[in-house]
């Protein structure tokens, strides 16, 4: 029975630590939303659609173009955040005085035109990027290199936006414009601009995700849909707009998927999670730490 409790011991322990990397990642793609909410008011749902084209963009750098992953990475980051900002200047800023529902629908026909194009470009076959990782053996633990990789990573895009906003004197204005549209329009701020930028580190990012998820998912059209309806709820139980709301509520569900997980099968986790989600929307409907406008 005491070999039992022990072994069970290390299970739980594995799983918390893996959730704790999940949740790494989980909380990069939960901020890059949150920052284009509670800057521009606008919810991009093909938020997901724009990693998977940087996926795509990784995977067609390193296998055609034979770079390394860490040379393809900047290249991949870049373009979708190029990406990102034409999407705001081509899509979102003339719907920004539009309702909510018609900016919704738009970005929700962006999502079906990009699954679309990369269908009919790319086929619905599954690309691997070919990049085996070694597995980090703790003890009786196993840990995934390429998830140990990714939560570094996102914790260091994470502390470089957080520096970004609080250091320099754009990341000043765009928190400025989050919190009062309307007077830091009439102080001199070229909101246009900051909306702008705003879109292209959303977009950057997006990017960054994409070269962390490419070494754990296979690249496909609808990649997306793995990892973007769980983006979506963490962003709305943390508040949307609110970053500290959304890396707590991206913790909390990264830690009921793996624990879920080690009671059953990693379907029942997510099955949990959205169980969560669906209860503590009638406890705190407007999320765990909803942004006061």
């Amino acid at each position: 029975m005491q070999a039992f409790l022990g072994i069970f011991d290390i299970y739980l322990l594995e799983a918390v630590i893996n959730g704790i990397l999940l949740g790494g990642v989980l909380a990069l793609l939960a901020l890059g939303l949150n920052l284009i909410f509670g800057v521009i008011d606008v919810t991009w749902i093909c938020y997901a659609e724009l990693v998977m084209i940087g996926m795509y963009a990784m995977y067609f750098i390193v296998q055609y173009y034979g770079l390394s992953y860490f040379i393809a990475a900047p290249f991949t980051i870049l373009l979708v955040a190029i990406l990102g900002a034409a999407l705001h200047y081509l899509v979102i800023a003339p719907l920004l005085t539009a309702p909510p529902i018609n900016q919704l629908l738009a970005t929700g026909g962006v999502l079906f035109v990009l699954q679309s194009f990369a269908t009919v470009a790319f086929g619905i076959d599954f690309r691997n990027l070919g990049i085996r990782l070694p597995v980090l053996a703790f003890g009786d633990m196993n840990f995934s290199y390429a998830r140990l990789l990714s939560f570094l990573a996102a914790l260091v895009g994470m502390i470089a936006v957080y520096l970004f906003m609080t250091r320099t004197f754009t990341g000043t204005a765009i928190r400025a414009i989050s919190q009062d549209r309307q007077i830091m329009a009439l102080m001199g701020v070229d909101t246009k601009r900051m909306y702008l930028i705003t879109s292209a580190l959303g977009g950057a990012l997006a990017g960054l995700a994409a070269c962390l998820l490419v070494l754990q998912y296979d690249v496909h059209p609808f990649v997306g849909l793995s990892f973007g309806p769980i983006t979506f709820l963490i962003c709305v139980l943390g508040g949307l707009g609110n970053f500290i709301g959304g890396f707590i509520a991206a913790f909390l569900f990264a830690e009921i998927i793996s624990l879920g997980g080690l009671v059953s099968d990693l379907e029942w986790g997510y099955v949990l999670a959205f169980a969560f989600f669906i209860v503590m929307m009638f406890i705190r409907p407007a999320g765990l730490l909803a942004r006061r406008r």
